[in-house]
Protein backbone atom coordinates (compact mmCIF):
# COMPACT_ATOMS: atom_id res chain seq x y z
CA UNK A 1 0.00 0.00 0.00
CA UNK A 2 1.43 3.44 -0.91
CA UNK A 3 2.42 5.69 1.98
CA UNK A 4 -0.32 8.19 1.15
CA UNK A 5 -2.99 5.52 1.35
CA UNK A 6 -1.62 4.25 4.66
CA UNK A 7 -1.56 7.78 6.07
CA UNK A 8 -5.10 8.62 4.99
CA UNK A 9 -6.45 5.24 6.10
CA UNK A 10 -4.85 5.74 9.52
CA UNK A 11 -6.38 9.21 9.88
CA UNK A 12 -9.84 8.04 8.87
CA UNK A 13 -9.70 4.91 11.07
CA UNK A 14 -8.61 6.82 14.19
CA UNK A 15 -11.30 9.47 13.86
CA UNK A 16 -13.97 6.84 13.12
CA UNK A 17 -12.94 4.76 16.12
CA UNK A 18 -13.05 7.83 18.36
CA UNK A 19 -16.56 8.71 17.13
CA UNK A 20 -17.68 5.10 17.62
CA UNK A 21 -16.43 5.01 21.21
CA UNK A 22 -18.27 8.22 22.08
CA UNK A 23 -21.49 7.02 20.45
CA UNK A 24 -21.27 3.66 22.23
CA UNK A 25 -20.82 5.39 25.60
CA UNK A 26 -23.93 7.50 24.95
CA UNK A 27 -25.85 4.47 23.68
CA UNK A 28 -24.91 2.33 26.69
CA UNK A 29 -26.33 5.01 28.97
CA UNK A 30 -29.62 4.97 27.07
CA UNK A 31 -29.76 1.16 27.00
CA UNK A 32 -29.06 0.88 30.73
CA UNK A 33 -31.84 3.39 31.44
CA UNK A 34 -34.36 1.42 29.35
CA UNK A 35 -33.34 -1.92 30.89
CA UNK A 36 -33.53 -0.59 34.46
CA UNK A 37 -36.95 0.88 33.73
CA UNK A 38 -38.17 -2.51 32.50
CA UNK A 39 -36.74 -4.20 35.60
CA UNK A 40 -38.40 -1.67 37.93
CA UNK A 41 -41.77 -2.12 36.23
CA UNK A 42 -41.52 -5.91 36.39
CA UNK A 43 -41.37 -6.51 32.63
CA UNK A 44 -37.80 -7.86 32.82
CA UNK A 45 -36.21 -10.09 35.47
CA UNK A 46 -33.20 -8.50 37.17
CA UNK A 47 -31.04 -11.57 36.55
CA UNK A 48 -31.08 -10.93 32.78
CA UNK A 49 -29.76 -7.36 32.94
CA UNK A 50 -26.24 -7.93 31.58
CA UNK A 51 -27.37 -10.36 28.89
CA UNK A 52 -30.05 -7.94 27.72
CA UNK A 53 -27.54 -5.07 27.58
CA UNK A 54 -25.30 -6.99 25.18
CA UNK A 55 -28.17 -8.18 22.99
CA UNK A 56 -29.74 -4.73 22.73
CA UNK A 57 -26.40 -3.11 21.83
CA UNK A 58 -25.86 -5.72 19.12
CA UNK A 59 -29.27 -4.86 17.71
CA UNK A 60 -28.39 -1.14 17.74
CA UNK A 61 -25.11 -1.47 15.82
CA UNK A 62 -26.75 -1.01 12.36
CA UNK A 63 -27.89 2.42 13.58
CA UNK A 64 -24.70 3.42 15.43
CA UNK A 65 -22.00 2.34 12.94
CA UNK A 66 -23.25 4.46 9.96
CA UNK A 67 -23.23 7.61 12.09
CA UNK A 68 -19.80 6.80 13.57
CA UNK A 69 -18.36 6.23 10.08
CA UNK A 70 -19.85 9.44 8.69
CA UNK A 71 -18.72 11.59 11.60
CA UNK A 72 -15.29 9.96 11.64
CA UNK A 73 -14.70 10.64 7.95
CA UNK A 74 -15.92 14.22 8.28
CA UNK A 75 -13.67 14.87 11.27
CA UNK A 76 -10.67 13.23 9.57
CA UNK A 77 -11.09 15.08 6.26
CA UNK A 78 -11.89 18.31 8.13
CA UNK A 79 -8.60 18.10 9.99
CA UNK A 80 -6.73 17.65 6.70
CA UNK A 81 -8.37 20.84 5.37
CA UNK A 82 -7.76 22.71 8.61
CA UNK A 83 -4.03 21.89 8.60
CA UNK A 84 -3.75 22.70 4.85
CA UNK A 85 -2.79 19.09 4.08
CA UNK A 86 -5.62 18.49 1.64
CA UNK A 87 -4.58 21.33 -0.74
CA UNK A 88 -1.06 19.87 -0.80
CA UNK A 89 -2.45 16.41 -1.56
CA UNK A 90 -4.64 17.86 -4.31
CA UNK A 91 -1.65 19.72 -5.81
CA UNK A 92 0.10 16.41 -6.58
CA UNK A 93 -2.89 15.16 -8.52
CA UNK A 94 -4.84 13.30 -5.83
CA UNK A 95 -8.49 14.03 -6.55
CA UNK A 96 -11.75 12.36 -5.54
CA UNK A 97 -11.13 9.31 -7.74
CA UNK A 98 -7.65 8.69 -6.28
CA UNK A 99 -8.94 9.38 -2.76
CA UNK A 100 -11.59 6.69 -3.21
CA UNK A 101 -9.10 3.87 -2.51
CA UNK A 102 -8.22 4.72 1.13
CA UNK A 103 -11.83 5.67 1.79
CA UNK A 104 -13.15 2.32 0.57
CA UNK A 105 -10.50 0.45 2.55
CA UNK A 106 -12.34 1.68 5.65
CA UNK A 107 -15.88 1.93 4.32
CA UNK A 108 -16.19 -1.56 2.81
CA UNK A 109 -15.39 -3.46 6.07
CA UNK A 110 -17.79 -1.23 8.01
CA UNK A 111 -20.54 -1.78 5.42
CA UNK A 112 -19.98 -5.55 5.68
CA UNK A 113 -20.23 -5.41 9.48
CA UNK A 114 -23.43 -3.35 9.26
CA UNK A 115 -24.88 -5.83 6.76
CA UNK A 116 -23.90 -8.76 9.00
CA UNK A 117 -25.55 -7.16 12.03
CA UNK A 118 -28.63 -6.01 10.14
CA UNK A 119 -29.30 -9.24 8.22
CA UNK A 120 -28.18 -11.88 10.70
CA UNK A 121 -26.82 -10.87 14.13
CA UNK A 122 -29.47 -8.26 14.94
CA UNK A 123 -32.51 -10.52 14.34
CA UNK A 124 -30.75 -13.36 16.16
CA UNK A 125 -30.09 -11.09 19.16
CA UNK A 126 -33.72 -9.96 19.22
CA UNK A 127 -34.91 -13.58 19.00
CA UNK A 128 -32.63 -14.71 21.85
CA UNK A 129 -33.65 -11.72 23.98
CA UNK A 130 -37.35 -12.47 23.68
CA UNK A 131 -36.83 -16.18 24.28
CA UNK A 132 -34.84 -15.46 27.44
CA UNK A 133 -37.52 -13.13 28.80
CA UNK A 134 -40.27 -15.59 27.87
CA UNK A 135 -38.55 -18.47 29.67
CA UNK A 136 -37.58 -16.29 32.64
CA UNK A 137 -41.17 -15.23 33.21
CA UNK A 138 -42.02 -18.91 33.76
CA UNK A 139 -39.34 -19.40 36.41
CA UNK A 140 -39.66 -17.98 39.91
CA UNK A 141 -35.92 -17.94 40.52
CA UNK A 142 -35.09 -15.87 37.45
CA UNK A 143 -38.10 -13.66 38.10
CA UNK A 144 -36.43 -12.52 41.31
CA UNK A 145 -38.05 -14.69 44.01
CA UNK A 146 -35.56 -16.45 46.29
CA UNK A 147 -36.46 -19.09 48.91
CA UNK A 148 -36.23 -17.90 52.48
CA UNK A 149 -36.16 -14.15 51.77
CA UNK A 150 -38.59 -11.28 51.29
CA UNK A 151 -38.67 -9.90 47.73
CA UNK A 152 -40.24 -6.58 46.81
CA UNK A 153 -42.84 -6.70 44.07
CA UNK A 154 -41.60 -4.55 41.15
CA UNK A 155 -43.25 -1.15 41.21
CA UNK A 156 -43.43 -0.97 45.01
CA UNK A 157 -46.76 -2.80 45.29
CA UNK A 158 -45.75 -5.06 48.20
CA UNK A 159 -43.50 -7.96 49.14
CA UNK A 160 -43.43 -11.74 48.56
CA UNK A 161 -41.91 -14.42 50.79
CA UNK A 162 -41.34 -17.98 49.58
CA UNK A 163 -40.29 -20.63 52.08
CA UNK A 164 -39.18 -23.36 49.67
CA UNK A 165 -39.04 -23.87 45.92
CA UNK A 166 -38.72 -26.75 43.47
CA UNK A 167 -35.57 -27.32 41.43
CA UNK A 168 -37.03 -25.95 38.20
CA UNK A 169 -38.43 -22.86 39.94
CA UNK A 170 -42.05 -23.50 38.98
CA UNK A 171 -43.45 -24.88 42.28
CA UNK A 172 -43.21 -23.33 45.74
CA UNK A 173 -44.34 -23.89 49.35
CA UNK A 174 -45.22 -21.64 52.29
CA UNK A 175 -45.77 -18.34 50.51
CA UNK A 176 -46.66 -15.00 52.06
CA UNK A 177 -47.81 -12.07 49.87
CA UNK A 178 -48.37 -8.54 51.14
CA UNK A 179 -49.92 -6.05 48.72
CA UNK A 180 -51.11 -2.50 49.26
CA UNK A 181 -52.92 0.24 47.36
CA UNK A 182 -53.80 3.82 48.28
CA UNK A 183 -56.25 2.91 51.07
CA UNK A 184 -56.38 -0.92 51.23
CA UNK A 185 -53.99 -3.72 52.13
CA UNK A 186 -54.10 -7.41 51.30
CA UNK A 187 -52.26 -10.31 52.98
CA UNK A 188 -52.37 -13.71 51.29
CA UNK A 189 -50.83 -16.96 52.57
CA UNK A 190 -50.68 -20.43 51.11
CA UNK A 191 -48.96 -23.77 51.73
CA UNK A 192 -48.37 -24.74 48.09
CA UNK A 193 -48.63 -23.15 44.67
CA UNK A 194 -47.09 -22.65 41.24
CA UNK A 195 -46.32 -20.00 38.64
CA UNK A 196 -48.42 -19.74 35.47
CA UNK A 197 -48.15 -17.50 32.40
CA UNK A 198 -51.05 -16.99 30.00
CA UNK A 199 -50.91 -16.25 26.26
CA UNK A 200 -50.85 -12.48 26.79
CA UNK A 201 -47.72 -12.65 28.96
CA UNK A 202 -49.52 -12.08 32.29
CA UNK A 203 -47.94 -13.95 35.23
CA UNK A 204 -50.06 -15.51 37.98
CA UNK A 205 -49.20 -17.24 41.24
CA UNK A 206 -51.67 -20.09 41.60
CA UNK A 207 -52.16 -20.68 45.35
CA UNK A 208 -53.68 -23.76 47.01
CA UNK A 209 -55.30 -24.07 50.44
CA UNK A 210 -54.65 -20.71 52.08
CA UNK A 211 -56.05 -17.58 53.71
CA UNK A 212 -56.55 -13.99 52.55
CA UNK A 213 -57.04 -10.95 54.79
CA UNK A 214 -58.18 -7.65 53.28
CA UNK A 215 -58.77 -4.36 55.09
CA UNK A 216 -58.13 -0.59 55.31
CA UNK A 217 -54.68 0.93 55.81
CA UNK A 218 -55.90 3.81 57.99
CA UNK A 219 -56.57 1.65 61.06
CA UNK A 220 -60.27 0.92 60.61
CA UNK A 221 -62.01 -2.35 61.55
CA UNK A 222 -63.43 -3.23 58.14
CA UNK A 223 -61.38 -6.42 57.69
CA UNK A 224 -62.37 -9.59 55.88
CA UNK A 225 -60.87 -13.05 56.36
CA UNK A 226 -61.34 -15.59 53.60
CA UNK A 227 -60.26 -19.19 53.33
CA UNK A 228 -59.86 -20.55 49.84
CA UNK A 229 -59.11 -23.82 48.11
CA UNK A 230 -57.53 -22.13 45.07
CA UNK A 231 -56.58 -18.55 44.37
CA UNK A 232 -54.68 -16.67 41.68
CA UNK A 233 -52.52 -13.60 42.40
CA UNK A 234 -51.43 -11.56 39.39
CA UNK A 235 -47.82 -10.39 39.34
CA UNK A 236 -46.70 -7.30 37.39
CA UNK A 237 -47.02 -7.87 33.66
CA UNK A 238 -44.03 -9.37 31.95
CA UNK A 239 -42.99 -8.90 28.36
CA UNK A 240 -45.63 -8.95 25.64
CA UNK A 241 -46.80 -12.30 24.33
CA UNK A 242 -43.97 -14.22 22.72
CA UNK A 243 -44.74 -14.91 19.06
CA UNK A 244 -42.16 -17.14 17.31
CA UNK A 245 -43.58 -16.05 13.95
CA UNK A 246 -43.03 -12.33 14.54
CA UNK A 247 -41.15 -10.95 11.49
CA UNK A 248 -38.81 -8.95 13.75
CA UNK A 249 -37.22 -12.14 15.08
CA UNK A 250 -37.42 -14.39 12.01
CA UNK A 251 -34.18 -15.13 10.11
CA UNK A 252 -33.77 -13.14 6.92
CA UNK A 253 -33.98 -16.20 4.67
CA UNK A 254 -37.46 -16.98 6.06
CA UNK A 255 -38.65 -13.47 5.25
CA UNK A 256 -37.90 -13.99 1.55
CA UNK A 257 -40.87 -16.32 1.11
CA UNK A 258 -43.19 -14.63 3.59
CA UNK A 259 -46.07 -12.74 1.94
CA UNK A 260 -47.15 -10.75 5.00
CA UNK A 261 -46.72 -6.95 4.70
CA UNK A 262 -44.90 -6.90 8.03
CA UNK A 263 -42.41 -9.45 6.69
CA UNK A 264 -41.76 -7.39 3.54
CA UNK A 265 -41.30 -4.27 5.67
CA UNK A 266 -38.84 -6.05 7.96
CA UNK A 267 -36.88 -7.43 4.99
CA UNK A 268 -36.42 -3.96 3.46
CA UNK A 269 -35.56 -2.53 6.88
CA UNK A 270 -32.68 -5.03 7.09
CA UNK A 271 -31.40 -4.40 3.55
CA UNK A 272 -31.41 -0.59 3.82
CA UNK A 273 -28.81 0.03 6.60
CA UNK A 274 -25.67 -1.21 4.73
CA UNK A 275 -26.66 0.73 1.60
CA UNK A 276 -27.35 3.86 3.63
CA UNK A 277 -23.99 3.41 5.35
CA UNK A 278 -22.25 3.52 1.96
CA UNK A 279 -24.24 6.60 0.94
CA UNK A 280 -23.48 8.52 4.14
CA UNK A 281 -19.78 7.64 3.91
CA UNK A 282 -19.51 8.98 0.35
CA UNK A 283 -21.40 12.13 1.31
CA UNK A 284 -19.02 12.77 4.20
CA UNK A 285 -16.04 13.64 1.96
CA UNK A 286 -17.61 16.56 0.03
CA UNK A 287 -19.51 17.76 3.12
CA UNK A 288 -16.21 18.05 5.03
CA UNK A 289 -14.62 20.42 2.48
CA UNK A 290 -13.63 23.70 4.18
CA UNK A 291 -11.02 26.44 4.17
CA UNK A 292 -8.19 26.49 6.76
CA UNK A 293 -9.86 29.17 8.90
CA UNK A 294 -13.42 27.93 8.48
CA UNK A 295 -15.09 26.23 11.44
CA UNK A 296 -15.56 22.56 10.67
CA UNK A 297 -18.21 21.71 13.28
CA UNK A 298 -20.96 23.45 11.32
CA UNK A 299 -20.49 20.95 8.50
CA UNK A 300 -20.37 18.09 11.01
CA UNK A 301 -23.76 19.24 12.28
CA UNK A 302 -25.01 19.31 8.69
CA UNK A 303 -23.88 15.71 8.22
CA UNK A 304 -25.51 14.69 11.49
CA UNK A 305 -28.82 16.25 10.40
CA UNK A 306 -28.57 14.42 7.05
CA UNK A 307 -28.12 11.15 8.94
CA UNK A 308 -31.13 11.88 11.17
CA UNK A 309 -33.35 12.67 8.20
CA UNK A 310 -32.23 9.55 6.33
CA UNK A 311 -32.77 7.21 9.28
CA UNK A 312 -36.11 8.79 10.18
CA UNK A 313 -37.28 8.32 6.61
CA UNK A 314 -36.18 4.68 6.76
CA UNK A 315 -38.18 4.06 9.95
CA UNK A 316 -41.21 5.89 8.57
CA UNK A 317 -40.97 3.95 5.30
CA UNK A 318 -40.88 0.68 7.25
CA UNK A 319 -44.09 1.66 9.07
CA UNK A 320 -45.70 2.67 5.77
CA UNK A 321 -44.81 -0.70 4.24
CA UNK A 322 -46.19 -2.57 7.21
CA UNK A 323 -49.46 -0.62 7.17
CA UNK A 324 -49.83 -0.86 3.37
CA UNK A 325 -49.56 2.87 2.64
CA UNK A 326 -46.93 2.27 -0.04
CA UNK A 327 -46.75 -0.76 -2.38
CA UNK A 328 -44.53 -3.67 -1.46
CA UNK A 329 -42.70 -3.54 -4.80
CA UNK A 330 -41.54 0.01 -4.02
CA UNK A 331 -40.07 -1.05 -0.69
CA UNK A 332 -37.43 1.36 0.60
CA UNK A 333 -35.78 1.74 -2.81
CA UNK A 334 -37.41 5.17 -3.16
CA UNK A 335 -35.12 6.29 -0.33
CA UNK A 336 -31.96 4.21 -0.80
CA UNK A 337 -31.36 4.59 -4.55
CA UNK A 338 -31.79 8.42 -4.76
CA UNK A 339 -29.60 8.84 -1.69
CA UNK A 340 -26.88 6.65 -3.23
CA UNK A 341 -27.10 8.57 -6.50
CA UNK A 342 -26.84 11.89 -4.66
CA UNK A 343 -23.84 10.66 -2.66
CA UNK A 344 -22.01 9.49 -5.81
CA UNK A 345 -22.74 12.78 -7.59
CA UNK A 346 -21.50 14.83 -4.64
CA UNK A 347 -18.37 12.74 -4.29
CA UNK A 348 -17.23 12.73 -7.92
CA UNK A 349 -18.07 16.40 -8.50
CA UNK A 350 -16.28 17.50 -5.33
CA UNK A 351 -13.60 20.08 -6.03
CA UNK A 352 -14.35 20.56 -9.71
CA UNK A 353 -14.08 24.09 -11.01
CA UNK A 354 -16.62 25.37 -13.50
CA UNK A 355 -15.08 26.43 -16.76
CA UNK A 356 -15.64 30.07 -17.52
CA UNK A 357 -17.09 30.81 -20.93
CA UNK A 358 -14.69 32.56 -23.34
CA UNK A 359 -16.12 35.67 -25.04
CA UNK A 360 -16.67 35.24 -28.75
CA UNK A 361 -14.41 37.31 -30.96
CA UNK A 362 -15.54 38.82 -34.24
CA UNK A 363 -13.81 37.78 -37.45
CA UNK A 364 -12.18 40.16 -40.02
CA UNK A 365 -15.51 40.98 -41.66
CA UNK A 366 -17.58 41.02 -38.47
CA UNK A 367 -18.58 37.37 -38.76
CA UNK A 368 -18.23 35.19 -35.73
CA UNK A 369 -16.03 32.13 -36.12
Amino acid sequence: MPKLDRYLLSEFTQSTFAALVILLIVSVGGVITDVLKDIASGRLPAGLMLAQLGLVLLNWLPLILPLALMLGLMLGVGRLYRDSEMPVIASIGVGPRRLLKPVLLLVVPVVLVVGLCSLWLGPMAERISRQMIHEANRNLVVSGLEPGSFTEIPGGGGVVYVGAMSTDGSQFRRIFIYRQSEDRLDVTTSNTGSLAVDDSGERYLTLDEGFQVEGPRDGGLDYRLMRYASNEVRLPAGDSRYDPEDPEILPTRQLLGDERPAAHAQLHARIAPPLLTLAFALMAIPLARSTPRQARYGRVMMGFLAYLVGMDMMLMGTDWLESGRIPVALGLWWLVLPLLALALWLYFTDGRMRRSRQPRQAGPQGATP
